[in-house]
């Protein structure tokens, strides 16, 4: 999944479990690191959680947003609790996306070789 590649629609996370089981869910999720847009729940500190992960599936040729039952994108504070509920929904596997963090240049490494962390 490039940049090119946003998602054009949107589905409710009421109709995974049927789109899953219709196999109409074409290729693995994408958990995506993004900033945040709800603004309320438990973690809604925006300096402290600027940032949060929600997800794609590609369906109908198409990838999608998912939007929880208010309508609202869902999201999740850490990439651990999206993989548990990933996990609930029957995916095993999952790619990752992450636009916001920069990728450090692999010649920064102690001795100036590759950066092994």
């Amino acid at each position: 999944m490039t940049e090119r590649h946003l998602p054009s629609r949107t589905i409710r996370q009421t109709e995974i479990q049927q789109l899953a089981a219709d196999r109409l869910i074409q290729d693995y999720p994408v958990a995506v690191r993004s900033p945040r847009e709800v603004v309320g729940g438990g973690f809604a500190d925006l300096s402290r959680n600027p940032n949060t992960w929600t997800v794609y599936f590609k369906t109908g040729g198409e990838w999608a947003q998912v939007l929880s039952a208010r309508g609202l994108r869902r999201e999740w504070s850490s990439l651990d609790r999206l993989e548990v509920w990933l996990r609930s929904m029957s995916f095993r596997f999952f790619w990752v996306r992450n636009d916001l963090d920069p990728v450090e240049d692999p010649n920064e490494g102690p001795m100036g070789g590759p950066n092994l962390k």
